[in-house]
């Protein structure tokens, strides 16, 4: 009988030898296959429309090029993958530089994004966040970028191009706040009574998904957290702490429409944290208010005067209308372009 030990530590350094070289082997298939891609792309743009991206496009010469490549080697040469390498060389190919970070799926849910700056948002995002192509389409699919920028107070081309050159920076409180919150992964319809004790269970019963909408550096922390003041307890519905901003981030769930009166419990929430929770470390806790409704006067006198961070904004279980938003974004570009003309 063997009296020999398994060295664990000689065992789990082998391991990461192994898992480090199969990450590297990967990423570098990974790239290699998108240069691939991209050369393919600049092949047939050269090819069929002699460098001219404006030309008329050779649909029927592509076609046959799918047959053959398939009939080589097999599936992956669709036309309408041929046909996406070649708009992956004309928008990337030339000034754009490839991230070993994404994946040809990631990059096919890109070039699906018209606005170059939505687009160049969702990429640095991707890259920053790693998200997987099921989250970066349901970013994509819930306007993501479109919400960040109808959310901010003050509406400036820094804003649009900070968001569109560097991502969500998280410099600021209210860098990752978006109005609406989208969770429609709970599964509860729009026009469906509830409380907002079903609320918060369907939103821990999907708490990867509410970390996703809510943003980089999420921790969940817990529900219904007890704070005792002047003897009463009172509770705080979900808290989570930011690893990048180092704050708590407190928010209170209504499902009714924002009423001034739940400013004042917020603030208290908040001040709680501020000065029975937080270490030395710590910056200055933020508070959401997540209503069903809100209007904006009612939100902006109650703020007056708060010198926390609190902000209110509504949650949405559908898919906001893309269409619409993106509508507004034009709007809010043409009135910001017309402000530097004046």
């Amino acid at each position: 009988m063997s009296n020999e030990v398994l060295n664990i530590e000689l065992l789990n350094n082998i391991k990461q030898i192994i898992e480090e070289a199969k990450h590297k082997i990967s990423k570098n298939v990974n790239t290699t296959m998108l240069i691939a891609y991209m050369n393919i792309g600049k092949m047939i743009v050269e090819d069929e429309q002699n460098g001219n991206a404006k030309a008329e496009y050779g649909a029927s010469s592509l076609k046959l090029l799918s047959k053959e490549l398939t009939n080589l080697y097999g599936r992956g040469f669709s036309k309408s993958n041929l046909f996406s390498m070649r708009r992956f060389y004309l928008e990337y190919g030339k000034f754009q530089t490839l991230s070993g970070k994404l994946s040809w799926s990631h990059y096919l849910l890109l070039l699906g994004v018209s606005d170059k700056n939505a687009r160049s948002f969702y990429e640095h995002e991707c890259e920053n966040s790693n998200w997987s192509v099921r989250e970066l389409e349901r970013q994509i699919d819930s306007s993501l970028y479109e919400r960040l920028l109808l959310s901010k107070g003050e509406h400036n081309k820094k804003v649009v191009l900070e968001l569109a050159n560097k991502g969500i920076t998280y410099q600021t409180p209210d860098s990752f706040i978006k109005d609406p919150m989208v969770v429609e992964f709970i599964g509860i319809p729009e026009d469906k009574p509830m409380l907002e004790s079903d609320l918060e269970r369907a939103l821990i019963d999907h708490i990867e998904d509410f970390l996703l909408e809510l943003g980089r550096g999420f921790m969940f922390v817990g529900s219904q957290q007890r704070i005792s003041v002047a003897g009463m307890n009172y509770y705080v519905d979900m808290v989570f702490y930011n690893k990048i901003l180092r704050a708590y981030v407190l928010i209170d769930l209504k499902i009714g429409k924002l009423k001034p009166e739940n400013f004042g419990q917020m603030n208290m929430y908040v001040n709680y944290y501020k000065n029975e929770v937080n270490d030395d470390l710590d910056a200055a806790p933020i508070g959401i208010i997540l209503c069903a409704d809100k209007e904006k006067e009612v939100a902006e006198m109650s703020m007056q005067g708060l010198e926390n961070n609190i902000y209110a904004t509504k949650y949405t279980s559908v898919i906001p209308d893309k269409e619409v938003l993106e509508n507004e974004v034009r709007k809010l570009l043409i009135e910001l372009n017309h402000k530097d003309t004046e």
